[in-house]
């Protein structure tokens, strides 16, 4: 892991991210103290479409009037 100052950070930002882009970690320090961590992303690849098909049901009656039981709270 490759540790650097805010101030160093900052101007080499671009050669961090070449390095970064190749696999290290940079870790940014204030004086002693981590504050921030570059890590490469990694993405998990092409969604798909329709995946969760059949995962989810709306009930016959999801669009029925509440009834006055589940209204009253609202208007009280």
């Amino acid at each position: 892991m490759i540790e650097v100052g805010v101030h160093e950070a900052k101007t080499q930002l671009s050669r961090l991210l070449r390095q970064v882009a190749t696999g290290e970690e940079v870790l940014i320090k204030r004086g002693a103290e981590p504050v921030a961590k570059i890590v490469r992303v990694t993405t998990s690849g092409k969604r798909e479409l329709g995946q969760d098909e059949g995962s989810l049901v709306v009930p016959e009656d999801f669009d029925d009037p509440l009834s006055d039981e589940l209204l009253d709270p609202f208007y009280r």
